[in-house]
């Protein structure tokens, strides 16, 4: 393989040993920005300090994920850098965690998996939890849903409302999923589903969610409350909006009866992917995917 694409930084004394390693990885379908949230979380209420960082000029494309740039009255005055950074986090009780944030590699996805696996190594490394939103038909009036995926069968029966059989461009979370599985690690992987209609904002109520998914999955007391705030204000105002808009009414009642008949079918199916709407979430998901990836090429190179 080529050469490594992160370097150790000089705080990279992790001294616990057999600790969860999260990954919140933003993709090209971070519906309702909630694994944005879930980092700023963390990372604005927790303890914690980078331990890897990895190479931008090796995985990035800067031309599609362009350096912010602060304009000062007549000169450049600095610039931000996107990252991709490991860091160890304490939680709300100290204990330790690696958190493996920051963009999805535009270039040698390979590599990072190596690396990434290495790294799992280096730090003792007990599980491994991923995190990705999407965005599908649910209504916002309902509790958010999930797939699960991975080895902990726990997990899945406790969190996953949907099992589909299909093909779907992936993210690097998922293919780190299965070279970590092939190691012998324990893996869990969420993926949240997101009301699609509101895909494009941020979506508090699903990130409180997905933290209350890892906090089970991991043993980790993760911080909630600033995003809880923002979701009860999110939400209220939303309301208002319905309130206001017929055609808005309408088309949330159907996510409702759909929902909740889809919820109720899956007690009786033995196969959940066989549901009747269960297909028709996979094929709405599947059409999103394929206008985002013909939507990206046109996009990439401006």
């Amino acid at each position: 393989m080529d050469e490594q694409t992160y370097r150790l930084t000089a705080h990279a004394r992790v001294t616990a040993h057999g600790i969860p390693l999260l990954v919140a990885l933003r993709g090209f379908a971070d519906a309702g920005s909630v694994v944005e949230l879930i980092t700023n979380e963390l990372t604005n209420n927790l303890d914690s300090e980078v331990v890897a960082r990895f190479d931008n000029d090796l995985l990035l494309d800067y031309r599609s994920r362009r350096p912010t740039v602060f304009f000062d009255a007549d000169h450049v005055s600095t610039y931000e850098m996107p990252e991709l950074t490991l860091r160890e986090v304490h939680d709300g009780t100290g204990q330790p965690f690696l958190l493996l944030s920051g963009y999805e590699p535009d270039f040698r996805w390979e590599q990072v998996m190596e690396d990434v696996l290495t790294l799992a190594e280096h730090f003792e490394v007990s599980s491994i939890t991923w995190v990705q939103s999407i965005p599908t038909p649910v209504p916002h009036t309902r509790p958010s849903v999930s797939i699960i995926s991975g080895n902990v069968q726990r997990n899945i029966d406790m969190f996953s409302v949907w099992k589909p059989k299909t093909a779907v461009p992936g993210s690097l979370a998922q293919l780190l999923e299965k070279e970590f599985l092939e190691a012998g690690y324990e893996v869990t992987g969420i993926i949240m589903l997101a009301p699609h209609y509101l895909a494009e904002n941020e979506y508090p109520p699903t990130a409180v969610a997905a933290l209350e998914r890892i906090t089970l999955i991991t043993g980790l007391v993760l911080p909630t409350d600033d995003l809880r705030d923002e979701g009860k204000e999110f939400l209220k105002k939303l309301s208002e909006q319905v309130l206001a808009n017929p055609e808005l009414q309408v088309m949330v009642k159907n996510l409702e009866q759909r929902h909740d008949r889809y919820l109720k079918d899956i007690h009786t199916e033995d196969d959940l992917g066989e549901a009747p709407d269960g297909d028709e979430l996979a094929k709405e998901f599947e059409t999103f995917l394929a206008k985002y990836h013909n939507d990206s090429d046109d996009n990439r190179g401006l």
